[in-house]
């Protein structure tokens, strides 16, 4: 009944009374529902080992292939036990889709008929009552067919074939003596070991497995699918360029490209709706040739209200609707909301940072990857609370790293509402990308578009070329290692195809068409001035810690000009762990947990481990495991996060890796795949806070920094108290202090002598403290070793509860307290957090659990109370 009602209003929409005697309005009608899908008969092999799927059944549009089997349990859930391999095949085989369109003689009637496919993952043939429509090879570009001819009033075929990647490619990248270097190996046996088809072909580059994801290659048309009819011109697309920016008026045009099928006259009306709802409207009369057409209108802003960074003051929106008018009709209309500000790069002596409205911002935050495994499961909803998250961890700025796909708008509509600056990566992951012009062609066309798309909301401050594109091919071992191989001719070959298509085709796709915003050629970079990825110019990936095994001392040792990367494993939440798990006995080297853990195929369980032993001591069980590894990961991440906002403005930003995960996985991200936050992302609230007090122990003194973001002085005091582990004062120093605006200033060294005298540095401990009037604004505990070298007495917490309230109350140092609730979906207020001697904190708790639930599964876990 109800697919009936909307095939009768699809044909209501279309049909109209009778065919138009003059231009009509554009009309748009979703094409997403109606779609079966197959194994396409041509893959002979696939069809005799999966008959089931050789019969047409129902397909989502938009979505995968990959998720209609799993929804009609015709493949177990990968994200799921040990599910991956399962689903590989899916990823294989070649696919058909259908959909039968009815058309009428009155839409026959219309001027044009366009089938507009948003996207198409990845090589897609499009057939229309069988005869070729369209040969698509680019999963992040729309793609638009002129429909009408191909179409007949009555019922009309769209088939679509989907061809498998890696079937696809393989002949050509095998033929060749020396493939392109890729991303990551499969683990699967359908790639050889370095003969990757990833770096040939414009796919998201997750899809094919990385260190915190599975390789799942989807196949199906993954955003919407639309029909438009219209009449002799159409707004192509809508973007507003901001000319000049200053107190008392923005100038501004909007740049309107009009396709039109004859010459003809006609007028664009311009519409501005300030924040207060008040309105404006310019009027412009257009001649149009048959063809593309650029029209620009301009407009002024009295006053403009300028949108601001989070933190910086408030994030006012303008909307601009342009309209063509025909012979007095409204034709078609486009729409972009944006904010006015002013963005610029901050550059010389290698020193990289971003000034907003004139103010130069520390940029702090987090990397993003794709937020799942399948694009089309991501929802406005939820994402909101991610990037609600963010701005409650006192972030100002998320990298969009370019291993994944250009997110829908939904996104940067929300970072635009709170303030989120965006580092914005092209869609490159880490694969040498080859040299040959169509390629770049294809590539010219995706980024203009993205642009045209994304560049008019104020989040996105910088585009970047994409993530180790230009390091890997300068740095990496694998990467000399093919240099040599292919010989100096090759080697400039490739390389000066690379120069072309970062430094000049994604840099004019952001000139042309987001003129206000800086282009950045990669990451790390230095903007083609020198060497990449070190701490003396550009932006840097920092991995000897982690990667690298070294102690997370060494994010002490320098000071970069912009660390764009850096990170930390901890394993998810134990009720994230349980539902995908199972209940089960386990261990870190379980095969389900080692499944879910892709550092090193599958090894970097061992790697926690590691430094857990190194700094916490060894875990007592599963829980144990779970809690340590996020208090690890949470010191490990303070420690380099605020050692960089103490070196500003040298250093002028902190963006860790990463905030969020694509499954359900033991991965560097602050928040688990379940939406649960790690303790981790309870620190970067502190880290990260507006003015925070430094302490950094090393050589047997302690440097204290204060650090302020705030645009004018404050007035405070710091203090740094030590005690032995009975709560005996050693000794006091502090002084009151005037923080400049946007600083950080060094106020004391303090030598462990002075400071702690003769005890044992394993029986004491220091509270260092940022005071703004009377109330303590940031606190840091000082540990003259690592923790499992501490005396920590038992705190002896206790908890009382008010309803879904809790009081955490301790008799000594607690340190790293966690609230466990085990399998029971809880987030607490605030948790990783220190206790001193006798002091209590209040938490709240958000759970569909009841109190009494809550109260009963709650464990409070401390480094002390482990002993």
């Amino acid at each position: 009944m109800r697919r009936t009602l909307r095939r009768a209003i699809l044909a209501a929409l279309l049909v109209g009374a009778a065919a138009p005697l003059a231009a009509a309005p554009r009309t748009t009608v979703s094409l997403d529902d109606g779609w079966q899908a197959r194994i396409a008969p041509s893959d002979s092999a696939a069809t005799l080992a999966h008959k089931e799927q050789t019969r047409w059944f129902p397909a989502h549009v938009p979505g995968s292939i990959q998720q209609d089997l799993i929804a009609r349990h015709r493949v177990p859930d990968p994200f799921l036990a040990t599910n991956e391999a399962a689903i590989q095949w899916v990823g294989r085989t070649d696919w058909h889709y259908r959909r039968t369109l009815q058309v009428t003689p009155a839409m026959l009637a219309r001027d044009h008929l366009d089938l507009v496919f948003d996207g198409l993952d990845t090589f897609a043939t499009v057939t229309i009552n069988g005869q070729l429509a369209l040969t698509a090879d680019n999963a992040h570009r729309r793609w638009r067919i002129a429909a009408k001819p191909l179409l007949k009033a009555g019922a009309n075929e769209i088939l679509i074939t989907f061809a498998a990647p890696i079937k696809t490619l393989q002949p050509m990248v095998l033929a060749q003596k020396a493939s392109l270097p890729g991303e990551y190996d499969s683990a699967y046996g359908d790639e050889p070991k370095g003969r990757q088809t990833s770096p040939y072909i414009r796919k998201p580059k997750y899809h094919y497995g990385w260190d915190w994801g599975p390789r799942i290659l989807n196949v199906g048309p993954w955003r919407p699918v639309r029909l438009e009819a219209w009449d002799s011109a159409r707004i192509d697309t809508l973007r507003i360029d901001q000319d000049a920016l200053n107190d008392r008026e923005a100038r501004l045009s909007a740049k309107a490209v009009i396709q039109a099928d004859r010459e003809t006259v006609a007028n664009v009306r311009l519409t501005l709706t300030a924040p207060d709802g008040s309105q404006q409207q310019v009027v412009q009369q257009v001649t149009l040739a048959a063809g593309t057409n650029a029209v620009s209108v301009p407009i002024t802003v009295a006053n403009p209200q300028r949108w601001q960074p989070v933190g910086y003051g408030t994030q006012p929106l303008y909307r601009v609707t342009a309209t063509l008018n025909q012979n007095g009709e409204a034709t078609d209309t486009a729409e972009r909301r944006i904010g006015l500000r002013t963005v610029e790069l901050i550059r010389g002596g290698g020193a990289i940072g971003f000034r907003v409205n004139g103010i130069p911002i520390f940029a702090k935050g987090a990397n993003v990857i794709p937020f799942d495994s399948f694009p089309a499961r991501v929802t406005p909803a939820s994402l909101r609370p991610l990037l609600t998250a963010a701005r409650d961890a006192n972030m100002n700025m998320l990298r969009i790293w370019g291993g994944g796909y250009y997110l829908d708008d939904a996104f940067y509509d929300q970072a635009d509402e709170m303030g989120l600056m965006v580092w914005q990566d092209f869609m490159f992951g880490g694969a040498v990308t080859p040299p040959d012009a169509a390629y770049r062609e294809n590539v010219r066309i995706e980024a203009e578009e993205q642009v045209e798309r994304l560049g008019n909301h104020p989040s996105i401050v910088l585009w970047s070329g994409g993530n180790e594109v230009l390091s890997g091919w300068e740095n990496w071992g694998d990467r000399k290692a093919f240099k040599k191989a292919v010989g100096a001719d090759e080697q400039e070959r490739i390389g000066a195809g690379m120069a072309v298509l970062f430094d000049r085709v994604l840099r004019d796709a952001v000139l042309t068409r987001s003129p206000g915003t800086p282009y950045w050629p990669g990451s790390p970079s230095t903007d083609y001035e020198g060497p990449v990825d070190t701490d003396a110019a550009g932006d840097r990936h920092f991995w000897d810690v982690w990667s690298g095994s070294k102690p997370v001392e060494r994010y002490l040792d320098a000071c970069p000009r912009f660390m764009s990367e850096y990170g930390f494993q901890a394993m998810p939440a134990m009720a994230t762990v349980r539902a995908f798990a199972g209940n089960g006995p386990l261990t870190p080297d379980s095969a389900v947990l080692k499944a879910h853990q892709k550092f090193l195929a599958g090894e970097g369980n061992e790697r926690l481990l590691m430094y857990i032993r190194d700094r916490l001591g060894e875990p007592k069980d599963i829980a144990d495991f779970v809690y340590l590894s996020q208090v690890n990961q949470a010191e490990a991440i303070s420690l380099a996060a605020l050692h960089h906002r103490s070196c500003r403005p040298v250093t002028m930003g902190s963006l860790y890796w990463q905030l969020n995960d694509v499954w359900p996985s033991i991965s560097w991200s602050s928040i688990d795949y379940d939406g649960r936050w790690k303790l981790l992302h309870y620190a970067a609230r502190r880290f990260f806070a507006p003015q925070v007090i430094v302490a950094e122990h090393k050589d047997a003194a302690t440097r204290i920094v204060l650090v302020s973001d705030a645009t004018t002085p404050i007035a405070a005091r710091w203090r740094v108290r030590a005690f032995d582990m009975a709560g005996k004062p050693l000794g006091e120093q502090g002084a009151a202090a005037s923080m400049p605006a946007l600083s950080a200033t060094d106020v004391a060294k303090l030598d462990d002598a002075t400071l702690f005298g003769g005890t044992d540095p394993a029986s004491s401990y220091a509270v260092a403290e940022l005071l703004v009037g009377d109330a303590v604004v940031s606190r840091a505990i000082i540990e003259r070793g690592v923790p499992k070298t501490m005396h920590y007495p038992d705190p002896g917490l206790t908890a009382t509860w008010s309803g879904k309230s809790v009081t955490i109350h301790s008799t000594a140092l607690a340190r790293a307290v966690m609230l466990d609730f085990g399998q029971i979906g809880a987030h607490p207020s605030d948790d990783g957090f220190d206790l001193l001697p006798g002091e209590s904190r209040t938490i709240t708790v958000t759970s569909t659990a009841s109190p009494t639930a809550l109260a009963a599964a709650l464990t409070l876990r401390s480094l002390g109370s482990r002993r």
